[in-house]
């Protein structure tokens, strides 16, 4: 066992890294550089041009993506339905939605103040993913954040 969290020794998970599915993994790397200000760290490239693997550095994270591979059930997002979607946590999240607007995001919210602290917004990338993204305007504890939640909800 691992004295600190009583887990078995190799079962703590270290670092969690989002892994991205796209249909032209070239662009979105691009994408994301102009919009994000990622910095990719390497790509693996496959003789056929398709990227099996490749990673940038977003801020402190590591953001893996790579090419659709539908012969191994690897396939990117189709249509408007999401399963998830990536928050960033910046200085200034109005700056970075003109600039993710501008390198071609579809806004899908516009910086707002919200309940829980945050400034944010929502894009949706060229490839079908969706950021959050957002910086704090307050510090809300969790029982205020819960009072103001249940407010907003009863309309």
């Amino acid at each position: 066992m691992d004295d600190q969290t009583g887990k078995a020794a190799g079962m703590t998970v270290r670092e969690t890294y989002p892994y991205l599915c796209v249909k032209d993994a070239g662009a979105a790397i691009e994408f994301y550089k102009r919009a994000f200000g990622a910095e990719e760290l390497f790509r693996l490239t496959e003789p056929s041009g398709r990227i099996g693997h490749a990673e940038l550095k977003l801020g402190p994270a590591t953001l893996m993506l790579a090419d659709e591979f539908p012969e191994y059930g690897i396939h990117a997002p189709q249509g408007d339905a999401q399963g998830i979607r990536i928050h960033l946590h910046v200085g200034n999240v109005d700056s970075l939605t003109q600039r993710a607007g501008d390198a071609g995001a579809t806004l899908l919210m516009k910086p707002t103040d919200q309940f829980y602290g945050e400034r944010s917004s929502r894009v949706r990338d060229p490839f079908g993913h969706e950021w959050l993204l957002g910086h704090s305007i307050e510090a809300v504890e969790p029982a205020e954040m819960q009072r103001r939640y249940t407010e907003m909800m009863k309309g």
